[in-house]
Parts: structure tokens; sequence; C-alpha cells
């Protein structure tokens, strides 16, 4: 059994002056009637947009008729989203118009890779006409993406050059290379009504992935949830629609009234709404305004159209060749939604002309400014065609924000699956790391981020050694406040591990040091801290309190608090509570003494554990605490018993910190 070819989905949209016969032309080659207004048929010319399909055995074109007249354009180019293939128009009785010459840039701009030029009405003059409007075409196409695009001579009224015309779309498809599917539904909308007994339909073209009846969809920029009723395909009901469709969708959660043309749908977090868009800008060549450096222009990007500001991030003369792309951002009115890759149009506010356009760079961007060098190299990466190299910046863009693939397929302008195989091979490349953000939470950076923050980190630890020299190690609260746009304590931690793995810091639960840094105390304040711990250890279980050794130091007493934090830290006292310490060997002796005492299962109060080290409840009561806090015992109302950490004392670590 023959194996069947699968129908490949395509668009194609017209484009040329007005009056030139670009509905005629449609309805000659589908038989349907795209001028569907009353203001259409009454005038005789496109307003607004009007759809068609056309069967081509194994190709199924949705044809896009777009208005030519120049009060139009915004209407041109909501039709202009998302198409593969375009279909210029010429008549043969005005040849090359202004209109022409605007559409044929505005689909060079989109980014266009083929199409077929109609000469329409050639039943209207002679052939000797036709040939010198056919010369005024391929000059107008030359240089352009129709240079070589086969020119088809025809008549809507007579039916001649028809099916050629059929012939030379179908030989087009066969050559064309579709845009890349994301695998991720979006359709950006171009019409929003009510029909009766349904409710909202919205209109347009699915640029990427599929939607099935039921699916539940995200309607942006709102970032509304919204559940797919029924679904249409050129004007029949069908269970599923995919890139390249013309699509009707019957939505539940939003009201007609509420959506606007250049709103889009799509798949639950792919895309996010911003106002500032880092891109890629070309001037028109036969512009006579260049564009400007924080120019006002309206931004067309799918089927929005909106009012925004262009900041050129290069200076033509110094920085880019004369013509080729140069770096910016544009900051817009109102959000929008985006992917990497994506083209746009720039169009004058007064008079109204197209004057450049190019492709989104970075979809959701901060402000940038000519400076910021690393920034402005990210965007140059997420140029380049290696999508590892555009996943890395993307990744890169991010820093520290949680992300997903389908949040990625969007930034780097990849398909989702190829951004999970990249993100396979950056993990086992160990590119990729994982940071902890909390107790279940981390996010993945790649490697070199990473050590950027090492390093921030490392930076930190020294200049707390430097604030508080005569400390050996650094508390790691303290770190953390040192780092506060770092997102938390269990960020910080997590460096500290990293850097504890390569041995450049030594770490405890509570302080952390760089390795190798010893604390810088002066003759007397050596003197001081062994008085300090001698005082300490003779007072034995009931010693001085920090307030009373303090007053003891007279003058030095404002060293009194980092002398006993570095006796501690050389593991020559323990800290059992905010003012009170006790001599290792007693705490020592206190844990022998408590654990010998509940081994048997028993359980003591406060006063028989008062009784048993013999001091006072003034010291008895923290000492209890401390207990319960280091696990060594367990409180039961007034009762203690042994706890689960009862094991034996272990010695100091070998790299204490000393400085005797």
């Amino acid at each position: 059994m023959a194996e069947t070819t699968p129908t490949l989905d395509l668009v194609v949209g017209t484009a040329g002056h007005i009056d030139h016969g670009k509905t005629s032309l449609v309805r000659a080659l589908t038989g349907v009637d795209t001028d569907r207004l009353p203001a259409e048929k009454q005038r005789g010319i496109t307003i607004d947009l009007g759809f068609a399909s056309l069967d081509l055995g194994n190709y199924r074109l949705a044809m896009v008729d777009v208005p030519g007249h120049e009060r139009f354009i915004r209407n041109m180019l909501a039709g202009a989203s998302g198409l593969d293939l375009a279909l210029l128009i010429v008549a043969a009785d005005d040849s090359v118009m202004p209109q022409t010459r605007e559409h044929l840039e505005i689909l060079r701009l989109l980014g266009l890779s083929g199409g077929v030029v109609a000469i329409t009405k050639c039943d209207l003059v002679d052939h000797g006409w036709v040939d010198m409007v056919e010369e005024d075409i391929r000059s107008l196409v030359k240089g352009t993406f129709l240079e070589g695009a086969s020119i088809v001579r025809t008549s809507a009224s007579s039916g001649a050059g028809i099916d050629e015309l059929k012939r030379a779309l179908e030989s087009l498809c066969g050559r064309v290379r579709p845009a890349e599917d994301a695998g991720l539904f979006r359709m950006a909308i171009d019409r929003a009504f009510t029909v009766a007994g349904h409710g909202t339909v919205v209109t347009g073209t699915v640029v990427s992935g599929g939607v099935r009846v039921g699916d539940e969809l995200e309607w942006l920029p709102a970032g509304r949830r919204v559940r797919v009723r029924g679904l249409h395909r050129h004007d029949r009901p069908v269970e599923r629609v995919s890139r390249g469709s013309r699509a009707a969708i019957n939505l539940v959660g939003v009201h007609h009234a509420e959506i606007s043309r250049g709103n889009e749908l799509a798949a639950p977090g792919y895309l996010q709404p911003s106002r500032t868009l880092s891109v890629e800008v070309t001037e028109s060549p036969d512009t006579r305004q260049p564009l400007r450096h924080r120019g006002r222009y309206k931004v067309h990007l799918g089927t929005a159209e909106v009012p925004g500001v262009l900041s050129l991030l290069e200076r033509a003369e110094a920085e880019v060749e004369p013509g080729a792309p140069r770096l910016g951002q544009v900051l817009l009115s109102q959000p929008v939604v985006a992917v990497r890759g994506q083209p746009f149009v720039l169009r004058a506010e007064s008079p109204p002309a197209t004057l450049g356009g190019g492709r989104i760079l970075q979809p959701s961007s901060r402000r940038l400014r000519r400076r910021d060098r690393p920034a402005l190299e990210r965007l140059r990466r997420l140029r380049s065609a290696d999508p590892l190299e555009r996943l890395r910046a993307a990744l890169s863009g991010l820093g520290l924000s949680a992300w997903t693939e389908s949040r990625l397929a969007a930034l780097a302008g990849l398909p989702v699956d190829t951004v999970r195989e990249s993100l396979e091979a950056l993990l086992g490349s160990g590119e990729l790391v994982e940071l902890p953000l909390g107790p279940r939470r981390s996010v993945r950076v790649l490697s070199g981020f990473a050590d950027e923050l090492e390093d921030r980190v490392l930076r930190a630890i020294g200049r707390l050694h430097a604030a508080r020299p005569r400390l050996a190690a650094i508390p790691r609260v303290h770190l953390a406040a040192e780092l506060p746009d770092l997102p938390g304590e269990a960020m910080v931690a997590g460096l500290v591990e990293r850097l504890k793995a390569r041995g450049q810091v030594v770490a405890d639960a509570r302080t952390v040091a760089v390795r190798g840094h010893e604390p810088k105390l002066s003759q007397g304040e050596r003197r001081l801290k062994q008085e300090l711990a001698e005082s300490i250890r003779a007072g034995g279980i009931s010693p001085p309190e920090v307030s009373e050794l303090a007053a003891a130091a007279g003058a030095r007493s404002a060293v009194v608090p980092d002398l006993l934090a570095l006796l501690r830290d050389e593991h020559r006292l323990a800290e059992i509570g905010v003012s009170l310490y006790l001599d290792a060997d007693v705490e020592v002796e206190l844990r022998r003494k408590v654990r010998e005492r509940l081994a048997d299962g028993s359980t003591v109060t406060m006063s028989e554990l008062r009784d048993l080290l013999g001091t006072s409840r003034k010291y008895a009561v923290p000492i209890g605490e401390y207990l319960d806090r280091i696990g060594l015992t367990r409180r039961e109302g007034d009762l203690r018993r042994l706890g689960d950490a009862a094991a034996p004392a272990e010695p100091p670590p070998s790299d204490a910190v000393t400085a005797d």
C-alpha cells in the first residue's frame, strides 16, 4: 500500500497597492470573497483582513488577504503576522506603486524567505505593456527575498493564469522551509467577537504548537487562564488546530469585549508580558527619516500596534558597519509578548511611513545603557545561530530568577524539545549547576555565573574579616546580611559549601572563614583573651557573665565580645546562652554527668538538674535550655529525659584556628 504524504499547513499573505486586484485574485484562486464588511462591499476596497483556504494536494494554504490602502497599513501588518509565503500582486494597468514598495519592505522586515509575484488585470493591456511591467517588478525585487521568484501573468475576470499561479505556489511550497515550531501553542489574535449560543470567539494564525478542545490556555498580556470550548479551522469544526492553520477558537473564561487585536493565546507559562524589548534593528534602505535614538515610533509586533520609544545602544558611525543591524531597546507604552527572533516593524507616527524593523533578541528585559558592556555582549550572543550558545545567553540573562523549559524556549527562540536536550547536555558537562533557594527550592545556573557568585562571597568574607580582625571566623548570619541581594541564607550556604568543597574556606554550622585566615590581636588583647579564658575556667559551672567580664576589663571592655567569640571558635569555650560561656572541659564534664544520670531512662526536674550540677537556678535554666538545643536532653513539660543526640562529645576539628 502506498504511503500517504502528510498535508503541510502553510500561511500565504497577499501584498500590494490598493485596487491592484488582491481580493479578486484570492476569489479566483479559492472561490471565497474575503471582503466581509459592508463598507468593503460599498466602497469596493479591502479595509480589514480577509481569509480563505486553498488546497494544493500535499499543501493546505491559509490565505490572508490584506488591505492595500496606506491608511490601513496597521491592518496589513496585523495580517502579515505568522506568514510563511508572500503573494505580491501588481496590476498590469498600474505597474509598481507606492504601497507595492512599502508592502515589499514590510515583508522583508518580517523575515519572509519566499514568495510568488502575480501580475493582475493582464486582459486590460497589451503584451508589450505587460513586458514593461514585468521589468519594473524585476527591478523592484532585485536584492530582496523575491529576487528570482516566479512572476505569473493573470486575469481574475477571465481566469487566465490562475492554474499556472496555483502550480507556482505548489512548487514554492515544496521548497519553502516553514518557521521552526517551538512545540508550544501560540496564536496572535486578529479578531474577537461573539456567536449566539457559543460566546466568545477569537481568530488568528497559529504560529507554533497545537491545541485541542478542552485545553487550558493563557490569554495575554492579561495573564488569565481560559479554556478552549470549540475549534474551527477554515470554517470547519475540528478537535485540534496546529501551526500554519487559520483558527477560530471558542473560549470560556473571558468576554469578547475584553479582548483586542494584538492580544495573544499561548500555552500557560510560555510567554511573559513585558514593556521593554531588547532588539536588533535596521533602517529601511530607502527611508528619508533615519531612526533616531529616543525617537517615538509605532511598533508592530504580531498583530499588535503599540507606541514606543527606540533606544539605540550602539552608535552607527563608531560601532557597526553601515547598514548593519544595531543593538537597541524598544520601550513600549503597554506590555506585549514576544519570543527571541520574532520580527517587528517600526513606522513613523506622522507622516506615516515604514522606517525600519528587526527582530527581538530579549523579549523581557531590564533597561540597558550603552556602557553596560556585559549586557550588550549577552545580546550579541543571542544573535548566534548556535542553539546552545543562545541558551547559555538566555540563562545568563536570567541570573537567579526561576525558569521553566517553556520559558527558556521563548527566551532563546528554540523548540522546547531542543531546550530540553540542550539542558541535559549542559548538566552532563557540569556547565549547569544547582544552587539552593530554600529547604525544597533551588535554581539552576551556569557554572560560570556560580563562580562569579562564589567570588562575591569570598570578597564579602574578606570584608568582614577586615572589619572584625579579632574573630577567627565570621558568623554565617553576618555573611548573609553582607549579601542582601542574594535570595536568603540558603543560597549563601550553598555557595559556602561549594567553596568549602574546593578548600577555599573553612566552615562549620555557625561560622565561615577564608582558609589560612588568622585573627589579628595586639599584645594587650592576647593577654586579655587569656585572662577571660582563665576567669571562665575558674568559675567552673557558675562562671562570670559577659557583662561582669566586660566590667572587669575596664577600658578594654569593647573588645570582650570579640575575644569571647574567638575563644569559642577555638573550641576553648562553649557558648551556653546570649551572655554565658563555659570552659570547654567543664561543658564536656557537664554533658557526661547528665548523660550518666539519664542513661537508665529516668527523668530530671530543673531542681534535680541544679543539684546534679552543683549550681544555682540562675545557671541551671540556661544550661537546661542549652542541653535541649544540642539534643542531649528532651523536655517534656517540667521534666527532661535523654535526647536523640546523646552521643559522647567529639574533639574539636583539626582545622580550628587559634590565636594564643
